[in-house]
C-alpha cells in the first residue's frame, strides 16, 4: 500500500515540473500571435509554391521548352508556363533572404524592446520566472520556429534546384551564385535568421525601446549580410585559368580577370578602359573564378562566420540582462 502511494504521489510532481516550461513557452508566444501567423503563412505559401514548382510547375515548363524552338533560336520564349514557374522559384529564395531582416526588426522591437519599455518584462520577473529563464525562453521558442521554417524551405529550394538541372543547362535560367539563390539553397538562410534573432535581442536589451530597437535589429542584420555578401569571393581560394591568345574561359562566379605582360606583371581589366589595357606587351590573359564545386565550401565558411558571431551575441545578451537586473538573472 505504501509503495503504491509513493508512486502515485510522484506522478503529479513530474507533471507539475513539466508544466512551467510549457506555460513559459505559451507566455512567449501569446503576445506575438500575429507574428506567428505571419511566419506560418510565409512558410506554408513558400512551401506550397515550391512543391508545385518541383512537380507540375516544372513539368509544364519542360513541355513548353520541348514544344518551342528554344533549341534553335537565340531567344527562348516558353510562354506563361515559365513566367509562373519563374515567379515562384524567384520569390521563395528571395523571401528566405529578406526574412532575417524582418526577424531582426521584430526581435528588437516586439520581442524585447516593447516588453522592457512597457514594464511587462519586469512584471514577469516579479512572478515565478527568473530573468535568465525569461530570456532563455525568448531565444529558444522563436529559434525553434525559425529553424523549422527555414530548414523546410531550404530543403524544398534544393528539391526544385535538383529538378530543374536540365532546364538550367538548356537555357541558363539561374546561376548558383546569385544572391538569393546562394542564400536560399544552403545553410545560410537558417544561420542568418538565428543571427538576426540574436541581434534583435541584444538591440532590445541595450536600447529598451521598441522603435530604436527595431531600427538597430534591422540595421545590424543588414550590415553583416552586406559585408559578407560583398566579400564572399574572398572566403575560399579561387580557381585560375590562363590563355595565351585570347581571354580564357571560366565557369561559375567570375572574380577578376586581366592581362599578363612580357615582364610577368598581372594587370586587372577592372583597372583599364580597354580589354588589353592598351598595352603592346601583352603575352597572355588570366581569369579567376569560383566554379560550381565551390558552392558548399563558400556556403559553409560563411555559415561558420555567421554562427560564430551569433554564438558571441547570445552570452552578450545574458550579460546585458544581468547588468540590467543587478546580477539577479
Amino acid at each position: 500500500m505504501s509503495a503504491v502511494t509513493v508512486v502515485s504521489a510522484g506522478t503529479p510532481d513530474r507533471r507539475r515540473a513539466a508544466h512551467p516550461a510549457r506555460a513559459l513557452a505559451r507566455a512567449v508566444l501569446r503576445p506575438h500571435q500575429s507574428a506567428l501567423w505571419f511566419w506560418g503563412l510565409l512558410v506554408a505559401l513558400g512551401g506550397g509554391g515550391l512543391l508545385w514548382a518541383a512537380g507540375p510547375g516544372y513539368d509544364a515548363v519542360w513541355d513548353a521548352y520541348l514544344k518551342s524552338n528554344c533549341r534553335e533560336a537565340d531567344y527562348c520564349d516558353m510562354g506563361p508556363a515559365y513566367q509562373h514557374y519563374d515567379l515562384v522559384v524567384g520569390l521563395a529564395p528571395a523571401a528566405l533572404t529578406v526574412a532575417p531582416l524582418l526577424i531582426g526588426a521584430w526581435a528588437g522591437a516586439s520581442l524585447i524592446g516593447r516588453e522592457l519599455e512597457s514594464g511587462t518584462a519586469k512584471l514577469a520577473w516579479t512572478q515565478s520566472v527568473t530573468p535568465a529563464r525569461w530570456l532563455a525562453a525568448k531565444l529558444a521558442v522563436p529559434a525553434a520556429l525559425i529553424v523549422s521554417g527555414t530548414v523546410l524551405l531550404t530543403l524544398l529550394n534544393r528539391l526544385v534546384w535538383w529538378r530543374e538541372e536540365r532546364l538550367r543547362q538548356a537555357v541558363g535560367t539561374r546561376d548558383w551564385f546569385d544572391f538569393t539563390t546562394f542564400t536560399g539553397n544552403g545553410t545560410l538562410a537558417t544561420a542568418y535568421a538565428l543571427f538576426a534573432l540574436a541581434v534583435g535581442v541584444v538591440a532590445g536589451l541595450l536600447l529598451r525601446r521598441s522603435l530604436p530597437s527595431l531600427a538597430a535589429g534591422f540595421a545590424g542584420t543588414a550590415a553583416l549580410m552586406v559585408v559578407l555578401q560583398g566579400n564572399r569571393h574572398h572566403l575560399w581560394p579561387v580557381a585560375e585559368t590562363r590563355a595565351a591568345a585570347s581571354e580564357p574561359q571560366w565557369t561559375g562566379m567570375l572574380v577578376d580577370r586581366g592581362v599578363i605582360t612580357a615582364s610577368g606583371d598581372r594587370i586587372s581589366n577592372s583597372l583599364c578602359a580597354e580589354f588589353d589595357c592598351g598595352r603592346s606587351d601583352v603575352v597572355g590573359y588570366w581569369a579567376q573564378s569560383h566554379p560550381a564545386s565551390h558552392f558548399w565550401p563558400l556556403q559553409l565558411v560563411e555559415t561558420g562566420i555567421v554562427v560564430a558571431v551569433t554564438a558571441l551575441l547570445v552570452p552578450a545578451a545574458f550579460h546585458l540582462l544581468r547588468r540590467r537586473t543587478g546580477g539577479a538573472a
